[in-house]
């Protein structure tokens, strides 16, 4: 619901420059350095500080054809330096003896948010940021809920407040609970769940996996993932199952359709432009498979899907597997985050997290990589993209939601894990320039793979047991000779 302002109040005319500045240093800005203009939209004091001179100011502005949230502290300058010690990038500007800065970063003004966004229904004791890279603000309260404070705003429902809402409404239990809802003249501007204390992020349980793995390699025991402590297969599995469920549930609660030929077609025309830009080498070998793609005639039903699936949007807690954030992939429009599509989209995500997660497992090690490192992470990603393809395919009904024909499955999850490589290289190379080898040694693959070879039939990872019992007949094999 809306909540109203307590007064109309405008920025200092004075800090316009000192917040163009702002906006150039954060992770959520989408222009490149501090922006030209800057137009507030609106603004206003959303809370004063009880006992305390302080003050929460709250404005959306323009910036570079964009719209961003901002909430600002406003703290006697003596106070105000004090609470941004180590958060030199948040600070904006000094007043006529007062000091502003992001406000998420001050216990006590994100107390005040949490009391101002839920209308005075939620209240906490303490409150604690996240200290990691993301597209918007999230702050933990008591740990017992987490606030999202969008910052790139746009026209209409947020795309993770609507579906996590209705996911949630519809008995989906494998999102976490929604408790607070702000909105402003149809802007979705802030939304609080329930935080899931003691959860593990899919990325750093698939890391520990990993550097056990690896670790036993270097013991010069079995180069096996399955016999490794920390194998990942079992976690793998039952994310598959959660991932199938999810899409069962999207598709129960939007609409579902059937793309017509020319959707598909305009997919794969870009997918073939995008990889004529990476030259000869790459782009010529990939002439039978872009016509393979060209061959299907019907990619399966077009449901609302996460969007940008990966191992980091999901976290595993005692009570099972839980998904996260389905704003879609920040980089790509609106309109195309909440295009009906494929469910083999996030089944293509969350196979390509895996193979990412395997070579930067390699990549932290630094000098300690082991010889013949690559076939061991291509081990471990095979069996673990094996895994997941299993539980997924396991779930019952989701054969309704793919390709009718068998043979065109492996094609169409081609296609998506293409373009999430393709969109991969182009956002490392903007943003991450070292990690750019990752997808670029995934697209020497995928568009090495035989015609022939692209299949979807999902079987089970060997047993742990199973694997010990080949792994002990094929030494004594070896010892006979």
């Amino acid at each position: 619901m809306a909540r109203e302002l307590l007064a109309p109040e405008g920025l200092p005319p004075s800090l316009v420059e000192p917040i163009k500045a702002y906006l150039g240093r954060q992770r959520w800005y989408a222009g490149k350095g501090a922006p030209g203009e800057l137009r507030t939209v609106e603004s206003g004091l959303l809370a004063r500080l009880e006992g305390s001179s302080g003050r929460l100011l709250w404005a959306i502005v323009e910036a570079a054809g964009s719209q961003y949230q901002l909430l600002v502290a406003e703290r006697p300058s003596s106070e105000g330096a004090e609470r941004v010690k180590g958060h030199a990038d948040v600070f904006i500007g000094d007043v006529d003896g007062l000091a502003y800065y992001d406000a998420t970063v001050d216990g006590e003004m994100a107390l005040a948010l949490l009391a101002a966004a839920s209308g005075g229904d939620e209240r906490a004791q303490r409150a604690r940021p996240l200290a990691v890279e993301q597209s918007n603000t999230s702050i933990v309260y008591d740990d017992r809920l987490i606030l999202k404070v969008f910052r790139r705003l746009s026209p209409g429902a947020n795309p993770d407040v609507e579906v996590t809402s209705l996911l949630a409404g519809a008995g989906f239990s494998h999102v976490a609970r929604p408790l607070v809802r702000w909105q402003r003249a149809g802007l979705d501007l802030a939304f609080g769940q329930q935080y899931l204390a003691g959860g593990t992020d899919g990325w750093a349980l698939a890391l520990t996996s990993l550097r056990d793995f690896y670790a036993a390699t270097d013991l010069g025991e079995p180069h096996q993932p399955a016999l490794s402590g920390g194998d990942f297969a079992a976690e793998a599995t039952r994310l598959g199952q959660m991932t199938a469920e999810m899409h069962l549930a999207m598709a129960k609660v939007f609409a579902t359709s059937r793309p017509p030929g020319r959707d598909w077609k305009a997919f794969v025309a870009s997918l073939s432009s995008l990889v004529e830009r990476l030259g000869p080498a790459l782009g010529g070998s990939a002439v039978p498979l872009l016509e393979r793609l060209r061959a299907v005639r019907n990619p399966g039903p077009a449901v609302r899907v996460h969007g940008d699936y990966h191992l980091g949007q999901v976290m595993r807690t005692d009570r099972g597997w839980y998904v996260l954030d389905f704003e879609g992939e920040p980089n790509r429009p609106l309109e195309e985050r909440t295009r009906t599509t494929s469910v083999l989209k996030d089944v293509a995500g969350m196979l390509r997290s895996l193979q990412y997660a395997s070579r930067f497992a390699l990549v932290e090690r630094g000098g300690a990589v082991p010889t013949g490192a690559a076939p061991l992470a291509q081990a471990w990603e095979d069996r673990n993209r094996s895994a997941f393809l299993h539980g997924y395919h396991g779930c019952k009904g989701i054969e309704q939601l793919l390709p009718p024909a068998p043979d065109d499955r492996g094609a169409v999850l081609m296609a998506f894990e293409l373009d999430k490589a393709l969109y991969e290289l182009a956002y490392e190379e903007a943003f991450r320039p070292s990690w750019a080898a990752i997808p670029l040694a995934a697209l020497e693959r995928l568009l090495s793979v035989p015609v022939g070879e692209l299949t979807y039939r999902p079987v089970p990872p060997p047993a742990r047991g199973e694997v010990r019992e080949a792994q002990g007949e094929h030494e004594g094999h070896d010892a006979d000779e």
